[in-house]
Formats: structure tokens, C-alpha cells, sequence
């Protein structure tokens, strides 16, 4: 398990506890759970690179206490 910090800068802060197998997808769910946005307006970034829904957080190298921009479409 590890624990990924998902900032919006508007106020929301969430950690989210998910697994290295798990997709980006699987994330949003996750963090929609959790601050009650429909996870199919969730947008996940680092930098200018956005993250797609199918791959998996190992593919790019997530790791414990990384921290991700989420935006809303």
C-alpha cells in the first residue's frame, strides 16, 4: 500500500491510501469517495503531464508520499 497527497490548491487536500497495481482510474474513484466530485471530472497532473485513466500507477512511477495537482474538467 502506499499513500499518494492530492492537492487542488482551492482548499482540498486529500490522502489517499492505493495500491502500485492499481490504475489511475482506480485513483480517482478513490478520491472522489472522498471529497464527493463525480470521478469522471477529475483531472490528475504533475507538472504539465496528464495522467490517463488506464494505466497503472507503477507505469509512471508513482511512489509512496508523492504528491499530484488534481484539477476538475
Amino acid at each position: 500500500m502506499i499513500e499518494i497527497t492530492c492537492n487542488d490548491r482551492l482548499g482540498k487536500k486529500v490522502r489517499i491510501k492505493c495500491n502500485n497495481d492499481d490504475t489511475i482510474g482506480d485513483l480517482k474513484k478513490l478520491i472522489a469517495a472522498q471529497t464527493g466530485t463525480h470521478w469522471e471530472k477529475i483531472v490528475l497532473k504533475k507538472w504539465y503531464t496528464i495522467y490517463k485513466d488506464h494505466i497503472t500507477l507503477e507505469d509512471y512511477e508513482i511512489h509512496d508520499g508523492m504528491n499530484l495537482e488534481l484539477y476538475y474538467q
